[in-house]
């Protein structure tokens, strides 16, 4: 395969300290995270990607991302967390059982201390994404997670709401995968495998369903994600090189997500997976804290979302009813489900939104947490 652009770059990311730092869970697990400074910071930034990306999305070369923009604009310590849905860690490409609940419960609170550790009582604000929001934002109303100034969730978050097709497919795809096909996660590269594996013809099986492009991993991905064609995206968002790169901003992910997906979309609401004892310290309700948790809400998500369509529109409006005024909504025109942080006019159409929410939530000032 012949990459443009490296993978695992960090050359998106000039003029800044990068440091690694690596976090255990309490369910044994080894999660990463990387800091990008510039001199010191009276506030920090916490970034979340969401199930298959990784703190790549936010650092990519080819625009102005995320972390830079953030650097540029006087947030001068940026944290991006590759927690256990990351595609940077190999364990994904194994068959496993972990959920949203996983995630809330194990991944946020021990990366929050770390932080704490290296910056003392300074301001927190965290922007999420995808399935990483619904994580999050599930841990903040569970109470695992305080003291934060805001939170920025894209796309989705305690209502999770897909297309029928969607829906369809999170009915079947799990069984489909791992009991017909007999492949333990679904990979958008696949088709740059080696030799006829199994991988590879079902990729090419995807494409003769795909003619809006000639990129078969973007064809995996709207298989994988969504409804359309393409599902993730408008192909005119994006620069072309980072539709061509797809297959190495998103990865291969295990199919217990989907179940657990899936079950909220038929609750209408965030709900544990399971009901077992390691989960107690999560709620049957995520609503039913939402006028105690102070920490202000901008709900984000594009007019073209065709993953979690108004998901993040339903959640805004219930949350307003519990606590109006306390958090925001702001719905970009022309945009779906992952543009909002690939696309290569974001720092114009998307940040400066995002921005003036943290902005409106700076404190300056030492928190303590709980």
């Amino acid at each position: 395969m012949n990459r443009v652009i490296p993978l695992y770059t960090l050359e998106g990311v000039r003029d800044a300290e990068i440091t690694t730092h690596y976090i255990t869970t309490e369910d044994g697990l080894g999660l990463s995270a990387l800091r990008f400074r510039r001199g010191s910071a009276t506030e920090a930034i916490l970034i979340v990607h969401g199930l298959t990306t990784s703190t790549d999305m936010f650092i990519m070369p080819e625009h102005h991302n995320l972390v830079t923009y953030l650097l540029d604009h006087g947030y001068h310590d940026v944290w991006c967390l590759d927690f256990r849905m990351s595609n940077r860690h190999p364990y994904n490409l194994f068959k496993h059982r972990w959920t949203c609940d996983d995630v809330a419960l194990y991944d946020f609170r021990p990366t929050l201390d770390l932080m704490r550790r290296h910056i003392g009582e300074v301001p927190i604000h965290a922007i999420t994404h995808c399935l990483g929001a619904v994580s999050f934002s599930m841990a903040v109303f569970a109470k695992v997670v305080d003291g934060l100034s805001s939170v920025v969730a894209n796309s989705v978050s305690l209502t999770p709401r897909v297309p029928p097709w969607s829906r369809a497919k999170l009915e079947v795809a799990p069984a489909v995968v791992e009991y017909v096909i007999g492949l333990p996660y679904l990979n958008p590269l696949w088709d740059d495998d080696p030799g006829w594996t199994r991988g590879k013809i079902f990729a090419h099986i995807v494409d003769q369903f795909h003619h809006e492009c000639d990129v078969p991993a973007c064809h995996m991905l709207s298989l994988m994600w969504g409804s359309g064609r393409p599902a993730l995206y408008r192909h005119e968002n994006l620069a072309d090189v980072t539709h061509r790169r797809g297959g190495d901003l998103y990865g291969a992910t295990s199919m217990n997500y989907y179940r657990h997906v899936l079950k909220m979309v038929k609750a209408g609401r965030a709900v544990k997976y399971a009901d077992e004892p390691a989960y107690a310290g999560l709620p049957d309700d995520y609503f039913a804290s939402a006028r105690e948790i102070e920490t202000p809400f901008l709900f984000v998500t594009g007019s073209d979302n065709e993953v979690f369509t108004d998901s993040n529109i339903v959640c805004w409006e219930r949350l307003n009813r519990l606590a109006p005024g306390r958090h925001e909504l702001a719905v970009f025109p022309g945009y779906g489900h992952q543009d909002p942080f690939m696309g290569e006019r974001v720092d114009r159409d998307i940040f400066p939104r995002l921005l003036e929410f943290i902005e409106a939530h700076r404190t300056d000032e030492p928190q303590r947490f709980g």
